[in-house]
């Protein structure tokens, strides 16, 4: 199972804001170059994670973003779910279409295979991710401000 590179960023991005103090707001900007993401990739994980109540962003002169509670507290298995499309792991119905697809058990499989991976991910939350040693390397990511 591989996650989509969305998924990737918009997790990283949930774990920066996870170790900012509470009252430092950081901008989409200043998160990506410190994440190493284009711009652009960032601030649509960062629209995302709003419309998830996970983040709060805060537009004009002293806005920024912020980690919610309910985004310090999120179980990584279920942000994976919201944030990876609800496809099939295999395109069966791709064009052109698999022609197994209306008798095949490996899309059954796959599919479960695909919930034990998020099902394992749910104990883990985003305040769990930034324990040492990721949070002190995370705090120490270049700022560019």
């Amino acid at each position: 199972m591989r996650l989509t590179a969305f998924t990737d960023i918009s997790l990283r991005i949930v774990m920066r804001l996870a170790v900012a103090g509470r009252d430092e707001l950081l901008t989409t900007r200043e998160v990506a170059e410190a994440l190493v993401v284009p711009y652009t990739h960032a601030a649509k994980a960062v629209a995302r994670l709003s419309e998830l109540g996970v983040v709060e962003a805060r537009r004009g002169r002293g806005g920024g973003l912020q980690l919610t509670e309910a985004g310090r507290s999120a179980s990584v298995g279920v942000l994976a779910r919201q944030l990876e499309s609800a496809g099939d792991v295999v395109g069966c119905d791709d064009a052109p279409p698999c022609p197994l697809r209306a008798a095949c058990r490996l899309r059954v499989a796959l599919r479960q295979a695909q919930e034990a991976f998020f099902a394992s991910l749910d104990t883990v939350t985003v305040a769990s991710l930034v324990d040492s040693p990721t949070g002190p390397v995370l705090l120490n990511l270049p700022v560019h401000r």
